[in-house]
Formats: C-alpha cells, sequence, structure tokens
C-alpha cells in the first residue's frame, strides 16, 4: 500500500476525510451545508463538501457513493465514480441524487460519499489494422450466458 502526503484546505468545520477501517479503501466525506438539503425522489443536487486538495501529478480523487446510504436510502452519486483530477484547485462536490421513493434530508456533517485517491496512466494510441484474436473474440454484454 502506497502512502503520499497531499495538501488539503478544510473549510467544512468538519474533521478531515479519514479511513474507518485500516484496510479501507476509500475516506468518508461530509457534506458542508449551511442548512439542510432535501432532495424529493429522483431529485439530484451539488453538495459542497468544503475541501480543496493538491493531489501529485499521476494521481486522481475518485468521488464514490456511500454502499449503507445506498442500500437503507438510495442515496447514490450521479457520475460515479466521479473524477477530480491533479490540477483541479476548486472545492470538491458531490452531485448526490436520491433514487428512491420518498425524500431524503442532508444535514452539515452528514458522510455523504467517499473519496479514493488513486494512480492513473495515460494512453498512447497505437493505430492498427486489426488486434490480436482471443477465446472471448467479439462478445459483449451477456456473452457467457446466465448462471
Amino acid at each position: 500500500m502506497d502512502r503520499i502526503k497531499v495538501k488539503i484546505i478544510n473549510r467544512s468545520g468538519h474533521e478531515l476525510p479519514c479511513y474507518e477501517t485500516p484496510s479501507a479503501a476509500g475516506m468518508d466525506v461530509r457534506a458542508a451545508l449551511k442548512e439542510p438539503v432535501t432532495l424529493g425522489p429522483l431529485e439530484r443536487a451539488l453538495i459542497p463538501t468544503g475541501l480543496r486538495i493538491q493531489l501529485p501529478q499521476g494521481y486522481e480523487c475518485q468521488m464514490r457513493p456511500r454502499s449503507g446510504l445506498a442500500l437503507r436510502n438510495g442515496i447514490s452519486l450521479v457520475n460515479t465514480p466521479g473524477t477530480v483530477d491533479a490540477d483541479y484547485r476548486g472545492e470538491i462536490g458531490a452531485i448526490v441524487i436520491n433514487l428512491s421513493n420518498e425524500p431524503f434530508t442532508i444535514n452539515d456533517g452528514e458522510r455523504i460519499c467517499q473519496m479514493v485517491i488513486t494512480r492513473y496512466s495515460h494512453v498512447e494510441w497505437e493505430p492498427a489494422e486489426r488486434l490480436d484474436e482471443t477465446v472471448r473474440g467479439k462478445g459483449a454484454f451477456g456473452h457467457t450466458g446466465v448462471d
């Protein structure tokens, strides 16, 4: 497991994102709200976090839903995973959506999503006329059948 130092500005008034267990990949992120936000069924909103970060080159921050909120309340992120690039310096926000049939209220300080910091690669395209054959070939969605 890599450990990297990341500069962070925290204007949320809440603790920094943190790992809840020693083997966790994601850190819980809290809402930074002046007043509660209620999302009706299928409504979405950009929820501020009060956080700004400076990632090292070659890293990204992925914003992901919290599984407990998704299971219990139908709360997810619209663009999951959302990517925060290494050169972005603005406040991180989470585009939260209510996929349930009931209104859901997000309060200041509530854990709304998780962030995962990970390395990435840049691709250099190599134009070709054909690709190597594989057993799968052109098999697409559902090509292996149903178990």
